[in-house]
């Protein structure tokens, strides 16, 4: 048994049955860090010897006193406050930063026996969805070391597609857990707003960034979810989940998920800026083979074009009140956080007022198709994996783009909606790299959309490159 190569479930089973001890699977992974993190530069601070110490301290704690994540390690992005562990936000600002305190996610993942071994790369500020920063350099895709692993938490998703972890957690803002899921082949989630709690935050009322979960698979993203769920004190918009079960007995739902009958409309191109030809062929012959599972398929002419410039407007306020506290060291942030941050100072309250006014129209838009299907798929992620060195793709299908971050549109369309979603991998492109296909529910539809996702993943079982 490599222990790497399982997931956080099948760990957890081994660990139980005394197959493997805690001590045993924290070394497993440290030597795979230490194989492969030179070349894809995923984790930036490593914890080992706390990490350790930790396991030999649950092998040597009753069963009955373990958590729910006993003894799994779990990579947190560089943007999650860990205390006592350098949280840098990939940025040449804090690259000495070591927080105090722990944040609610991570609070939780420890109260649940999770054990951190160390954070993983990012855009600087999260600000970016190619993972790249001037502090520790760009990560790189292990299904191909040329291409870029999206973002921003792409070092965790390189970490995981590497073996080097079973869990990563994340944030999402316009798609920074789905897009590094597309494109390495897992599965990464945005939960809807408030189910995890989100501190310490510059905005506590925020419901556009959320963190989140992301694994090899929808089972090991519920385990992980299962535990991280639930209101805090410090999280003024944390709220239980409306489940109907405890959080703990997600997973344990999810694998036993009958899918037969679920409505699921495929919406193409709900952002109107086209989608690249072998990503499209590659989500349409994915759902062609998951027509077995029951489900009954429609397709949607479902757009949300017209709601692009409004989510530019807000993220532009939100890139502002996020980062206040740099207003006068501008200069010395990377060209496209700055030139994100000026924009939203040229944002006038009558923008705002109007793109309030889109958002509602997108989200009532929304409701209306839920009203005729239960779940809506689209392409995660219209192009490809571009080369790493490329900042961000300028066209689609030969089609240019406007700006930085349209390719970004089907993925933040959705988050402006406030619905959750997430990225499970419907097969590989022409060059053999994964393609996401993403689900979107309506509030709290979390055990329905993992419960698809873990039905296709055994439907298109998809092996990672080590």
């Amino acid at each position: 048994m490599e222990i790497v190569a399982l997931g956080a479930a099948r760990i957890q089973a081994a660990l139980r049955q005394r197959e493997v001890s805690c001590l045993e699977v924290m070394q497993a992974h440290l030597d795979q860090i230490s194989a492969r993190n030179p070349q894809i530069n995923a984790f930036v601070t490593l914890c080992a010897d706390q990490a350790l110490e930790q396991a030999l301290a649950l092998d040597n704690t009753a069963q009955d006193d373990w958590g729910q994540l006993a003894g799994l390690p779990v990579g947190i992005k560089d943007v999650t406050e860990t205390a006592g562990i350098r949280t840098t936000f990939g940025s040449r600002l804090l690259a000495d930063n070591i927080p105090a305190k722990d944040a609610a996610i991570v609070r939780r993942l420890k109260a649940a026996g999770a054990i951190v071994l160390g954070k993983t790369n990012t855009p600087e500020f999260a600000a970016g969805a190619n993972t790249k920063n001037a502090l520790f350099g760009a990560t790189v895709n292990p299904w191909d070391t040329t291409r870029s692993v999206g973002g921003s938490t792409g070092g965790g998703a390189a970490a995981l597609a590497a073996h080097m972890i079973p869990l990563a957690e994340g944030t999402d803002f316009g798609g920074s857990l789905r897009i590094p899921a597309s494109f390495c082949g897992l599965v990464g989630l945005r939960p809807t707003a408030g189910l995890v709690a989100s501190d310490p935050v510059a905005q506590p009322w925020d419901v556009g960034r959320v963190n989140g979960p992301m694994a090899r698979s929808a089972q090991d993203v519920a385990l992980m979810l299962g535990a991280i769920a639930g209101v805090d004190d410090l999280s003024p918009i944390s709220t239980p989940p409306d489940w109907g079960f405890a959080p703990t007995d997600l997973a344990d739902y999810v694998t036993r998920f009958d899918p037969r009958g679920l409505r699921v409309a495929y919406a193409p191109d709900i952002a109107g800026l086209g989608i690249d030809a072998d990503v499209a062929r590659t989500c349409e012959n994915g759902l062609g083979a998951v027509a077995g599972l029951g489900l009954s398929m429609t397709d949607s002419a479902l757009s949300l074009s017209d709601s692009n410039a409004a989510y530019q407007l807000l993220r532009g306020q939100w890139m502002v009140c996020n980062y206040a506290d740099y207003l006068d060291r501008l200069e010395e942030l990377n060209p496209s956080l700055r030139g994100n941050i000026e924009a939203g100072l040229n944002v006038t309250s009558r923008q705002i007022a109007q793109a309030r006014s889109q958002q509602k129209q997108a989200w009532l838009r929304m409701l209306a198709e839920f009203e005729t299907c239960d779940l809506i798929a689209t392409p995660t992620v219209p192009v490809t994996p571009f080369p790493v060195e490329v900042n961000y793709p300028d066209q689609i299908n030969g089609r240019p783009l406007s700006n930085y971050v349209d390719w970004l549109a089907q993925t933040y369309l959705i988050t402006l909606t406030g619905f959750p979603a997430l990225s499970v991998p419907i097969g590989l492109d022409s060059n053999g790299m994964p393609v996401g296909l993403q689900l979107i529910g309506k509030r709290y539809s979390e055990p329905m959309l993992l419960g698809l996702a873990h039905r296709i993943q055994q439907a298109l079982p998809l092996a990672m490159p080590g």
